[in-house]
């Protein structure tokens, strides 16, 4: 899962902030975080432990593999984001901007535990409002081409976004059967952290 799916599977703020850090902090660094904050982060590791693991997502990453091979997972993640953005089962696109929005502020105010290349990261990110625009094909061709331009070993001109296009249908249903089972994990997860308070 990519940005926006982290960001709509967390139940507070902390756990928003907590979502994003996953990618940007070392492992023995986790516990140096409040609570809440820390919760986001085993959240954002079960969330993607069950997504690796789920026969929808390997099927999805079929698309893309014959392209990029071992990179297929992480265009997985972003197509899935797109799919998250267009499900209006799950939030009007009112409430999608108000999402996109809230994670901003939450973000921004908690400024003081964001390492600087993630600051750097949210700035763009606002400004040009990512998680709203993951909805739109030109959200999604500027992500996969930043995968593309950030992967060691890819060619950055890789018709990633094309095979994207070309199988929309087919990466539709991988979503269709994957997210709910994905959002009832998510959902145990969290009662879980909650338990142990």
């Amino acid at each position: 899962m990519n940005y926006l799916a982290h960001s709509f599977l967390s139940f507070t703020d902390g756990q928003i902030v907590g979502q994003f850090l996953e990618d940007f902090i070392r492992n023995k660094d986790r516990f140096s975080f409040p609570k809440n904050i820390q919760d986001g982060i085993t959240l954002h590791r079960a969330i993607d432990t069950f997504t690796d693991s789920h026969p929808a997502i390997h099927e999805a990453k079929k698309v893309f593999a014959p392209l990029v091979r071992l990179y297929a997972g992480a265009f997985v993640d972003v197509s899935m984001d797109y799919f998250v953005a267009t499900d209006l089962s799950l939030n009007s696109l009112a409430e999608w901007k108000a999402h996109s929005l809230k994670v901003y502020r939450v973000l921004n105010e908690h400024q003081e535990w964001l390492p600087e290349n993630f600051k750097k990261m949210l700035v763009k990110m606002e400004h040009d409002d990512w998680l709203y625009n993951y909805r739109e094909d030109w959200g999604i061709k500027f992500s996969i081409q930043n995968v593309l331009n950030k992967a060691k070993y890819l060619e950055k001109d890789i018709p990633v976004f094309e095979a994207f296009l070309e199988n929309k249908n087919t990466l539709q249903q991988c979503y269709d059967d994957f997210f709910p089972d994905l959002l009832a994990h998510a959902k145990g997860i969290n009662t879980l952290l909650q338990l142990e308070g």
